[in-house]
């Protein structure tokens, strides 16, 4: 049975992150926030949707960790392309270093093991410091608020890698994912810099919007390395936006050594045009 707890936003109900989810191995289980909506109550994730099953949400996959797949899915192996392998690994709810009583936020503590026995007490790569936290912005928008912190626990250096860095161009996607609802129309992408798929996709940018049918995101980078991070969009495909940790290179973590990003995410009923979104992520970043 999953383990679920509610995130409210000024008194309101903006969503559900599960903690303990009942998940298969080949889905990578690992806690996740679904459903999410604006305001106004208009649906704003996915769950396992047919086209790609292990996508949960909004939360942290990354494809690659020293060969061990956190994503879910097949593993793209080089010189031989996507490879049902036996090596997902599983991010398991350690526990809560704080619950805001009002339900709009939280600090857990994870960790990210090879293997998805949750039995097995072996095998930890990463120990992850996970802060959530749901922000009023006005009467039709809110941002949710995710930092994490990843540190190498298992005792050797170890890197982060993706299908790109494993030879498939383009596919650079792991960290924070957000997987939108499929509408009949697409949604559109946009930057300060450009429009749709092609122009931002694999881009770093310090905001990029997401426009569907009724509400637009607007995700932003709130430290300099995460702003330094490209973004991994898709919108013909299916709708979902990432903050890629290894879009051409393998992002080395040595032992001891702590990751940390922060993306700030705009939710609003509505479309918004570039500068209204560009004064919602200074308002929702602080800068």
């Amino acid at each position: 049975m999953n383990s679920t707890l509610a995130l409210r936003c000024s008194g309101r109900p903006v969503g559900r992150y599960t903690y303990r989810p009942a998940l298969g191995a080949r889905l990578a289980p690992r806690p996740y926030l679904h459903p999410l909506s604006t305001l106004g109550g208009l649906p704003v994730t996915e769950e396992m949707p047919d086209d790609h099953v292990h996508h949960l949400g909004v939360g942290l996959a990354v494809p690659d960790v020293a060969g061990h797949n956190f994503w879910g899915g097949s593993t793209y192996v080089r010189d031989q392309g996507p490879t049902e392998l036996d090596n997902h690994g599983v991010q398991l709810h350690q526990g809560w270093r704080q619950r805001d009583p009002d339900g709009s936020g939280f600090v857990e503590e994870l960790s990210w093991r090879a293997g998805a026995d949750a039995a097995d007490r072996t095998g930890e790569l990463l120990r992850e410091h996970r802060t959530v936290a749901a922000t009023a912005l006005d009467d039709t928008a809110w941002a949710l608020d995710l930092t994490f912190s990843l540190t190498n626990t298992s005792g050797g250096d170890l890197s982060i890698g993706s299908p790109a860095t494993n030879g498939r161009a383009g596919a650079g996607y792991g960290g924070f994912f957000w997987r939108a609802p499929r509408q009949a129309a697409a949604p559109t992408a946009f930057t300060e810099a450009g429009e749709g798929e092609d122009a931002v996709h694999g881009r770093a940018a310090d905001w990029l919007g997401l426009a569907g049918d009724g509400w637009t995101l607007v995700f932003a980078g709130a430290t300099a390395d995460t702003r330094r991070d490209p973004w991994f969009v898709r919108t013909a495909e299916y709708p979902g936006v990432g903050s890629a940790l290894a879009w051409s290179d393998r992002l080395p973590v040595p032992a001891g050594e702590t990751v940390v990003r922060r993306v700030v995410t705009v939710v609003a009923d509505g479309r918004l045009d570039r500068d209204a979104s560009a004064a919602y992520v200074r308002k929702a970043v602080g800068a």
